[in-house]
């Protein structure tokens, strides 16, 4: 009988793909994945730790699956940068760091009681392995491990996923060759920092490999993960003409974490005000219906009230589509670990006016699009039964009803209401 493992994955897209590695080299040892604890016999958790918050969700979870009294393997960004938080929870569980997710199966073997030689050692480079899909149709594609600025006061990635290294072009090519053919119709290119892509080998190689991947034969879509400002302007003209390739989605996550240069310098983010606003009007200045991202941190130690009102004019002024706030959690071994907290009513207030703006700029992009009619990928089932949620080349989540299944279907729909956070569309037509 096989060996039934159970997994819970969290986090980031990087971890995701981490996690389907992990199930997917288990299940090449013959590993039958379940769908519940409870009919495991080893469970696996693949953890984050990048906010306060979900540090704690994680120590919960950890503690919830110790309970079943099963060996228990601990992957994932907690494995490294909170392990005694882990070995507090669940002493006797085993832990494996984001960057040796490939000795999972050597910690399985050693859990069945097979040869260790059964491990899977890996070089490190997380492509071309088997996979289990979280969802069919996309595939999350690593392009480098680490991040190269790690000098963020407020960021435990160095801690968690110490170094930093981009894979080649050819290998990143041939694993977005490979899910196409498998059936995806979305590629997740994913990063720590996309923007900082291949840098070590002298110069920056996103536009390049953007324009590779956009030479796949086939029917996809690529979604270009997070990107700090800090490296692009010197390829910023390329890069934009890069996005205008048919298969790239027209979305560009640029994370700004405050609007304030005061703050910024505190955060040591190695970018102002000035640049992130740069990119983002030079971007819309050539893709005028781009979807823009955008991650804010409110209550930085250092944010005063005059900080906080340059986050809000700064939202005015770029106008994101959707926006991260983050409240600020001090993570351990940052330097913003022991800085003094602002008071929580603060925060939390800041937060509140933060959100509220954020929604009313979102709905006001979003109402440019009620009326649209064009070509859309659905690429996820929606929360409610016979809902589905569909996405048209500016990325734009359009909620759709239907009682067919429709996953991975190119169909053609009409917006019909806009929210803050989505569309509603009607189903004109499947195409393909």
């Amino acid at each position: 009988m096989p060996t039934r493992v159970y997994a819970e994955l969290y986090g980031c897209a990087a971890s995701m793909a981490d996690g389907e590695i992990a199930l997917g080299l288990l299940r090449g040892k013959g590993a039958e994945i379940v769908d519940s604890p409870e009919k495991a016999d080893i469970n696996l958790i693949v953890t984050c730790a990048v906010k306060g918050p979900t540090s704690d969700r994680m120590v919960a979870r950890i503690r919830k699956l110790r309970g079943y009294g099963k060996p228990l393997i601990v992957a994932g960004c907690m494995a490294s940068g909170e392990p005694g938080k882990v070995v507090r929870s669940a002493p006797d569980a085993y832990l494996i760091p984001p960057k040796e997710i490939t000795r999972i199966t050597s910690v399985f073997a050693s859990i069945v009681g097979a040869s260790p030689q059964d491990g899977h050692g890996g070089n490190g480079v997380k492509l071309g392995l088997p996979r289990v899909r979280r969802n069919p149709v996309v595939a999350i594609v690593p392009v480098s491990e680490g991040c190269r600025w790690s000098k963020c006061s407020f960021c435990i990635v160095p801690r968690t996923r110490p170094g930093y290294g981009s894979y080649p072009i050819r290998m990143i090519l041939e694993e977005a060759r490979k899910s196409i053919e498998e059936g995806c119709r979305e590629v997740w290119l994913t990063s720590q920092d996309m923007g900082s892509y291949g840098l070590e080998s002298g110069r920056n190689l996103l536009p390049e490999l953007l324009e590779t991947i956009n030479g796949l034969d086939g029917f996809f879509y690529v979604r270009v993960g997070m990107m700090n400002p800090i490296y692009l302007r010197p390829i910023l003209d390329k890069l934009i003409s890069s996005f205008k390739g048919e298969h790239i989605f027209k979305f560009l996550h640029l994370p700004v974490q405050s609007g304030s240069d005061k703050v910024l310098k505190s955060m040591n983010r190695g970018h102002d005000s000035g640049l992130y606003l740069e990119i983002v009007e030079r971007f819309r200045r050539s893709i005028p219906e781009l979807t823009l991202m955008t991650d804010i941190i409110v209550g930085y130690p250092t944010e005063d009230e005059r900080d906080f009102e340059e986050t809000l004019e700064i939202v005015w002024k770029s106008e994101p589509d959707s926006v991260n706030v983050s409240r600020f959690f001090p993570r351990p071994g940052t330097p913003a670990w022991r800085s003094r907290p602002l008071p929580p009513d603060v925060v939390a207030r800041r937060t509140r006016v933060l959100n509220e703006v954020c929604d009313e700029v979102a709905l006001r992009r979003n109402e440019r699009w009620v009326g649209w009619t064009g070509e859309a990928l659905v690429d996820e089932m929606g929360m409610k039964h016979g809902t589905w949620i569909c996405r048209n080349y500016a990325y734009k989540p359009i909620v759709l009803r239907s009682d067919e299944n429709l996953l991975g279907r190119l169909v053609e729909v009409e917006i019909t209401e806009a929210k803050p956070h989505f569309l509603y569309g009607r189903l004109v037509n499947r195409v393909g």
